[in-house]
C-alpha cells in the first residue's frame, strides 16, 4: 500500500471519529487492513505522523485527529444553571467544562449543542477551568414544552395564555402559548410546539402554539404524562406498525423453525420477577462427563419478527429502549410481541438465539456454539421461590419444584464460580439500592420499598454477563463489524484527583492512574469497607468514571473488567440487543467475508450513538418521575422526624438520603448554629467556630419542612445540631466579604459547579439509616 493513501486513509478515518482515541490495533481492524507486513508499516506511518501533529498520541498510547493548536472553538452541551449561567461539556477529555456566564450564552438553553469561542483556556494547575463565548447554537434542545395551561390574565394580541415551565432550568423564562393552534381549557395539560426563542429584545420569553391536549391537571396518571411528554417519549404506536403486528401469528409454525437447533426436550426455565410480564431469557445448565458444565442462554429472537426497515423496526429504532415508570411501561415493542410470541412464556414453543457455553470449575468458557434455535420453557420460576429453594430451603417450594431442584442448586454452584472469576480479574461492585414506588388506584404514592437482590437474581445476572462476553468476545475476534457495550477507562486526571482524595484518607493506591487497572478501583472498595469514610469515597470513585455506552469499537468494560462485552440478552425492551441478533443472524446466513462486512460497517456508530443518547434519555425519564413521586408521598409526612444520612455535600448545603432512597436538602441558609464553610479537598462543611462537620455518609437527625411536587424537592431542617461530630479539618482565613452570619434565604457566594443544577441527582453510598420505611424482596431484572 501506498504510504501517502495510508496516511489519508488514516486521517480520513480518525476525522470521521474526532472525539474517539484508538490503538494501532483497533485502527488496523477498522481500516480492513491484512498483514503483519503492512501492521508494521501502519506503526511506522503514525509515528512520522505524530511528529508532523497529523495525529496525537494520548497518555494511554492511544491515537487521535490532531487539533490545531490555535484552534479555540469548539462543539458542546450547553448545561444551563438556573441563575443564568452556565457550562459547556465538549466530549473530548483533554478539555474540562467551559464555563459560559451570562451575558455569553447566546441565549441558549439547557442540553442545546453550541459552538463556543474559548476566551480563557485553563492552566495546568489552575483549579479555573476554561471560559468561554456560545458563538453560535447548532441545535436546539427544548422543541416542545409541557405544562399546565392558564388563560392570559389581560388580552395579549395573538397570546391564549402561558404554559407553566416545571423544569427549574426554565423556570425564569415565561411561556406565551400563541394563538394559531388548538385551543386549550384552563387547567388542561397541553404540549406546544416552540416557534420563538429568546431574543435580545425579549431574553426571557419563549412562545409556541398549542399542539395537543394531554389532560386535565387533577386527571389520574396525567402528571407522569406530563413527564413523558417532557422527554418527548412517544406514547402511541403508529397505524402502519399495528397493521404490521395484526399479520404476525400468535405461534411458532413449522415453517420457522426450519434451519433451528431443536431445543424442546432441554429443561429450561425462566427466572424474573413477580410482577414481570415478558420474558427475554430462559436458561438451562447440565454436568458434561468431564465435571465441566453446559450452559444454555436462550434469549428471545425478536429480530425474527422485527424484520429490518419495517415500520415495526424503524419504530422499535425509533424508541430505543422499554421505559419503566412507577405504574406503566412504556414498550419499545408492542404488547403483542412484548407479552407474547417473543416472550419465552412456558409450555409453549418459542424461537429464540441460543449461546451454549462450556464451562470449567474455574469458570473459564472453553467451548461456545451461538445459534438459533426453538425451545420450551418448563417453568416460569419467579426471584421469591428460587431464592427459598437456594437460601431457605423451604419444604414446600421445594417440593412444588422437586425436579427443577437440582439443577437449580447447580445454578447456584456455577453463580458462585463465575463471581469469583470476575472479582478475581478485578470487578468492580457498588453497594446500591433500588426503590419501588406503590402508588393506589389513583396514581397517589402510598409506600416506597426497597427491593433486595437475592440469590436468584445474581445468578441470573452471571449467566447474562457469561453470555454479554462470550458473544462479544467471538465477533471480535471474527474481525467482523458489530456493536459492544463498552465502559472505557477513566480519565487519568480525574483519577488522579480521586486518588489525592483518598490520601486525606490516609488510603494510597498502588500503581499509576495512566494505566489503571479495574483491581486498583477494587482494592480500594475492600480497603474502605465497614469505614466511615466508605460512603463518601465510594461516591467519589462512581463521579472519577466514565458512562457506559455502544460503540462500534472493542473497548471492553472497565467496571466489569471484561476485555469483550456486548449487549445480547434483553432484545425485547433494548434495540441494541435486537440489532445484536440480526448481526448474528446477517454473519450465519452470508458468512464474514468483506461483502458482508460492508453492509452494517457505515450504520453501527450512528446506531450506537443514537442508542445511547435514548437510553440517557429513559434514565432521565425515570429519574423525574420517581422523583416527583418521592416528593408526593413525602408531602404526606410534612412535620415528621427521621433518620437519614448526608448523600452529598455542596457549597449551598447537605443533601440527605432517608432508607427509603428518599433524597432531600437541607440549606445552609438553615444551618443556624454556626457559619459553615465548605473545604473542598475533604468535600465537607465545617463550622468556624465550633468545627461541627458534616460529610458524606454522616448520619443526622431531620425534620421534613417543605415539599414541592412540580420541582420535585424535599427540604429538611437539621435537628440536634450539637450532636454533630467535631473535625481538625483547617478553614482558609476568613475574607472580608465572609464575615458574619448568613441571613436567613441567603445563597452562599461562589459558582456552583453542580453543573446539571439537577438537586435530584442519586449519588451512591452504603445506607447506615436506622428509621425503617418497609421492605421487599422482589427485583425487576
Amino acid at each position: 500500500m501506498e504510504i501517502n493513501k495510508l496516511q489519508a486513509l488514516i486521517i480520513n478515518y480518525l476525522q470521521q471519529r474526532p472525539t474517539q482515541k484508538l490503538t494501532a490495533e483497533e485502527l488496523f481492524k477498522g481500516l480492513n487492513l491484512e498483514g503483519a507486513s503492512v501492521f508494521n508499516t501502519l506503526v511506522k506511518e503514525l509515528a512520522l505522523m505524530e511528529r508532523s501533529k497529523k495525529v496525537e498520541i494520548t497518555e494511554d498510547g492511544k491515537f487521535k485527529i490532531a487539533r490545531p493548536k490555535n484552534q479555540l472553538l469548539v462543539h458542546g452541551v450547553f448545561h444551563a444553571n438556573d441563575r443564568g449561567f452556565g457550562f459547556v461539556s465538549v466530549e473530548e477529555d483533554e478539555i474540562p467544562d467551559i464555563y459560559i456566564s451570562e451575558d455569553h450564552t447566546a441565549y441558549a438553553l439547557n442540553m442545546d449543542e453550541v459552538d463556543v469561542k474559548i476566551t480563557r483556556p485553563s492552566k495546568k494547575g489552575d483549579d479555573r477551568g476554561p471560559e468561554g463565548i456560545v458563538k453560535k447554537i447548532t441545535s436546539r434542545h427544548f422543541t416542545q414544552a409541557v405544562g399546565v395551561f392558564e388563560f392570559a390574565p389581560e388580552p395579549q394580541k395573538n397570546v391564549l395564555g402561558h404554559i407553566n415551565l416545571k423544569d427549574k432550568k426554565m423556570s425564569s423564562y415565561q411561556f406565551d402559548v400563541l394563538e394559531g393552534g388548538i385551543q386549550p381549557t384552563d387547567g388542561s395539560v397541553i404540549t406546544a410546539q416552540v416557534t420563538q426563542y429568546p431574543k435580545p429584545n425579549s431574553p426571557k420569553l419563549i412562545a409556541g402554539v398549542a399542539e395537543k391536549t394531554v389532560g386535565h391537571k387533577d386527571d389520574p396518571g396525567v402528571d407522569i404524562l406530563e413527564v413523558v411528554y417532557q422527554h418527548e417519549l412517544p406514547t402511541e404506536f403508529p397505524d402502519d406498525v399495528k397493521a404490521e403486528i395484526a399479520s404476525i401469528p400468535d405461534y411458532v409454525t413449522d415453517a420457522e423453525k426450519k434451519g433451528r437447533v431443536d431445543l424442546t426436550n432441554e429443561v429450561v426455565v425462566t427466572i424474573d420477577g413477580d410482577d414481570s410480564k415478558d420474558f427475554d431469557d430462559a436458561v438451562g445448565l447440565k454436568k458434561l462427563d468431564n465435571g465441566n458444565y453446559r450452559l444454555l442462554v436462550n434469549i428471545a429472537d425478536v429480530s425474527h419478527y422485527v424484520k429490518e426497515g419495517s415500520p415495526l423496526d424503524k419504530e422499535a429504532y425509533r424508541r430505543s429502549t422499554s421505559v419503566y415508570l412507577t405504574d406503566r411501561v412504556i414498550p419499545m415493542l408492542p404488547r403483542k410481541l412484548s407479552n407474547g410470541i417473543c416472550s419465552l412464556n412456558p409450555n409453549v414453543e418459542r424461537l429464540s438465539m441460543t449461546c451454549e457455553m462450556e464451562i470449567t470449575p474455574e469458570g473459564d468458557v472453553v467451548n461456545h456454539k451461538i445459534y438459533p434455535s426453538v425451545i420450551e420453557s418448563d417453568a416460569r420460576m419467579t426471584y421469591n421461590d428460587v431464592n427459598k429453594i437456594l437460601e431457605s430451603k423451604d419444604e414446600k417450594t421445594m417440593a412444588r419444584y422437586e425436579k427443577l431442584v437440582p439443577m437449580f442448586e447447580m445454578m447456584g454452584e456455577l453463580h458462585k464460580i463465575l463471581l469469583k472469576k470476575r472479582k478475581q480479574r478485578g470487578a468492580i461492585e457498588f453497594s446500591d439500592k433500588e426503590a419501588q414506588i406503590i402508588v393506589d388506584e389513583t396514581g397517589h404514592p402510598i409506600d416506597i420499598k426497597l427491593r433486595t437482590r437475592g440469590t436468584s437474581e445474581r445468578m441470573i445476572e452471571s449467566f447474562m454477563l457469561a453470555a454479554n462476553e462470550t458473544v462479544a468476545e467471538h465477533y471480535y475476534k471474527a474481525h467482523v463489524p458489530f456493536l459492544y457495550r463498552i465502559h472505557e477507562t477513566p480519565d487519568s486526571e480525574r483519577m488522579l484527583t480521586f486518588f489525592e482524595f483518598l490520601s486525606v484518607f490516609g488510603h494510597v493506591v498502588k500503581g499509576s492512574t495512566k494505566d489503571l487497572k479495574p483491581k486498583m478501583l477494587q482494592s480500594v472498595l475492600k480497603k474502605i469497607a465497614g469505614t466511615p469514610e466508605e460512603a463518601m469515597i465510594s461516591v467519589m470513585m462512581l463521579r472519577s468514571m466514565r458512562q457506559a455506552k455502544y460503540d462500534a469499537q472493542s473497548l471492553g468494560h472497565f467496571g466489569l473488567a471484561a476485555e469483550y462485552y456486548t449487549h445480547f440478552t434483553s432484545p425485547i425492551r433494548r434495540y441494541p440487543d435486537l440489532f445484536v441478533h440480526r448481526l448474528i443472524r446477517h454473519y450465519a446466513e452470508n458468512g464474514t467475508g468483506e461483502a458482508a462486512q460492508a453492509k452494517y460497517v457505515e450504520s453501527i456508530p450512528e446506531i450506537a450513538d443514537h442508542t445511547s443518547k435514548l437510553e440517557r434519555r429513559a434514565i432521565d425519564t425515570e429519574r423525574d418521575v420517581d422523583g416527583m413521586k418521592k416528593a408526593e408521598f413525602m408531602a404526606d409526612h410534612v412535620g415528621e422526624e427521621f433518620h437519614a444520612v448526608v448523600s452529598s455535600v455542596m457549597k449551598f448545603g447537605l443533601f440527605v438520603e432517608l432508607e427509603n432512597t428518599v433524597e432531600g436538602l437541607i440549606h445552609i441558609s438553615t444551618m443556624k448554629d454556626d457559619y459553615y464553610e465548605y473545604v473542598e479537598k475533604q468535600m465537607a462543611l465545617v463550622g468556624r467556630n465550633t468545627h461541627r462537620t458534616f460529610q458524606i455518609g454522616q448520619e443526622v437527625e431531620i425534620k421534613l419542612m417543605r415539599v414541592d411536587k412540580d420541582q420535585s424537592e424535599v427540604d429538611f431542617e437539621l435537628l440536634h445540631p450539637e450532636k454533630t461530630p467535631k473535625s481538625d479539618i483547617q478553614l482558609p482565613p476568613r475574607q472580608q466579604f465572609n464575615r458574619g452570619p448568613r441571613r436567613n434565604g441567603q445563597k452562599p457566594s461562589g459558582k456552583n459547579n453542580n453543573k446539571s443544577g439537577n438537586r435530584n441527582g442519586k449519588p451512591f453510598y452504603k445506607d447506615k439509616t436506622v428509621k425503617k420505611f418497609s421492605k421487599n424482596t422482589s427485583h425487576k431484572k
